[in-house]
């Protein structure tokens, strides 16, 4: 599976815990069962990718410092004010450019901002290139 899939499959696991609570751990074991996934080039569904199973777990890990990096960065804007889109993009993006050095910065940042413009609002993309991008300044690595 492609990177951009299995990152589409954490940002989708971490969605749905906004909505609906739960654990990742349960939320994958779910999707799993459901079938929930499918590649964008095969109607058959497929389990949740080992990369998205990481970040996805990693996010719930740090969601606490992820969400207080959100803040910083997010001027004038609360966590609580975002969209469930933008804030699950965010603190997916800001956990792979903490945690994750073998994905250059730039990439995290592109592919949340891609995904946002398919599934966020008009203003979702731009509000968190920004964030990011002020972060990616700042931000040490810990990885």
């Amino acid at each position: 599976m492609k990177r951009h899939e299995a990152r589409r499959q954490a940002f989708f696991l971490l969605f749905e815990q906004s909505l609906n609570g739960g654990t990742i751990d349960e939320l994958i074991d779910y999707a799993n069962e459901a079938g929930s996934f499918q590649e964008e080039d095969s109607p058959a569904p497929v389990p949740v990718d080992d990369f998205a199973v990481r970040v996805a777990l990693g996010v719930e890990q740090h969601q606490k410092e992820l969400d207080e990096c959100i803040g910083k960065y997010a001027r004038g804007w609360s966590v609580k004010r975002l969209s469930r889109v933008c804030l699950a993009l965010a603190r997916l993006a800001l956990y792979e450019m903490k945690w994750e050095a073998d994905i250059p910065v730039s990439v995290s940042i592109n592919e949340v901002v891609e995904l946002a413009k398919q599934y966020g609002d008009a203003g979702d993309a731009p509000f968190l290139n920004g964030i990011l991008g002020s972060a990616a300044k700042e931000l040490p690595r810990n990885a």
